[in-house]
């Protein structure tokens, strides 16, 4: 289901190109992100949705069966408890489109990102 091949300019311009119920869940994550992470600047980074503050936070994109999540290795290690039901590899978070999409999650992991790239120490 991900285009990957196409270059996309925005955030925008990649949903678009997904039917309309993937559109929906797409713009529920990006939202959540840009909540967890105001000040953060939307991008499109290896071809995939991304936030970007102080360096590249998360990324997000769609795949046939699910939604990919990349928040880096750390945060990965960091909620790996919380994240025990979920397909996961070193940078990755696989959430089946079948099931609710966890979105406190996504911003607990989002507001960890922002910590961890500014060095600060995250407390929940």
């Amino acid at each position: 289901m991900i285009k990957a091949k196409q270059n996309y300019q925005t955030i925008d311009a990649y949903i678009k190109t997904f039917p309309e119920d993937i559109q929906e869940v797409l713009q529920t994550i990006r939202q959540t992100i840009k909540k967890a992470a105001p000040e953060s600047e939307e991008v499109i980074s290896y071809k995939m949705p991304a936030f970007k503050q102080e360096g590249i936070l998360v990324w997000f994109a769609a795949f046939k069966n699910h939604i990919g999540f990349f928040p880096k290795a750390n945060a990965i290690k960091k909620f790996e408890k919380e994240l025990l039901k979920y397909e996961t590899s070193k940078g990755t978070i696989r959430f089946p489109l079948d099931k609710k999409i966890p979105l406190g999650l996504i911003s607990k992991i989002t507001r960890f990102r922002i910590k961890e790239a500014s060095g600060e120490k995250y407390t929940k």
